[in-house]
């Protein structure tokens, strides 16, 4: 069992017995490591803001506070970049820590495979500036990445123009005013930034195509100071 998933499931096993204490014996002995590893874990979960406390004597141990706790959440992989998202906007506030903390107990909490999903997911979001995004954006674009199918939209550019294109998601970039999906466009034959409020209708046809990188120098922005969104 890696380190992760230990701490994961030491705050499920004090949770399940709450209020009543575990010995660090009794844990070292669950998880097949040394007493020593389960105190320095006991105080990363402590400081990470796991409401746990030592309670002496000999049949103390340590305890979870069950009122301060909730049951296991299944978060989607699409749901927890949403979060990771929204909370990017609390950052230079007197919430930022907090928010990371948060952040970092919600991945905790999911299956791996989830969280692996939604690393790879968040990967693929990049933000300029505060990305404050006012725009709306459709759910069908929204959840272009998850699906992963190729979309048929019918843009209008800058100029007005409309045109029909079959687009493949490859990720999305956030700004201050816009998003923009970025995807490989089989009409232009290369990768092209899409703004989400000119898509005027979209499909999503059954095709899943290869998948193809989405790399940083394809990202071809003059100005600002560019970032991949990231999962603590």
């Amino acid at each position: 069992m890696n380190r992760t998933d230990r701490l994961y499931a030491l705050v499920e096993e004090l949770r399940v017995v709450a209020p009543r204490p575990r010995s660090g014996r009794w844990l070292a002995d669950r998880f097949e490591v040394s007493v020593r590893t389960v105190e320095r874990d006991i105080s990363a979960l402590q400081q990470a803001g796991t409401p746990i406390w030592a309670e002496p004597g000999r049949i103390g141990g340590y305890c979870l506070d069950p009122q301060k706790t909730l049951p296991p959440v299944n978060f989607t992989p699409h749901e927890a970049v949403a979060m990771a998202v929204a909370l990017e906007n609390l950052a230079g506030s007197p919430f930022q820590q907090a928010a990371q903390t948060a952040l970092r107990k919600l991945v905790a909490a999911m299956p791996d495979t989830d969280a692996d999903d939604a690393r790879d997911l968040a990967a693929r979001v990049h933000l300029l500036g505060s990305a404050s995004a006012l725009s709306p954006v459709p759910s069908l674009i929204a959840d272009a990445l998850s699906a992963g199918r190729v979309l048929r939209i019918s843009y209008q550019d800058k100029d007005g123009a409309i045109t029909s294109r079959a687009v493949e998601p490859l990720g999305y970039v956030g700004t201050p005013t816009n998003w923009y999906l970025i995807g490989w466009c089989r009409l232009r034959g290369g990768i092209r930034a899409l703004r989400t409020d000119r898509i005027r209708s979209s499909v999503a046809t059954a095709e899943v195509p290869t998948r193809r990188t989405l790399r940083r120098e394809d990202l071809d922005i003059p100005y600002g100071d560019i970032r991949q969104l990231h999962l603590l």
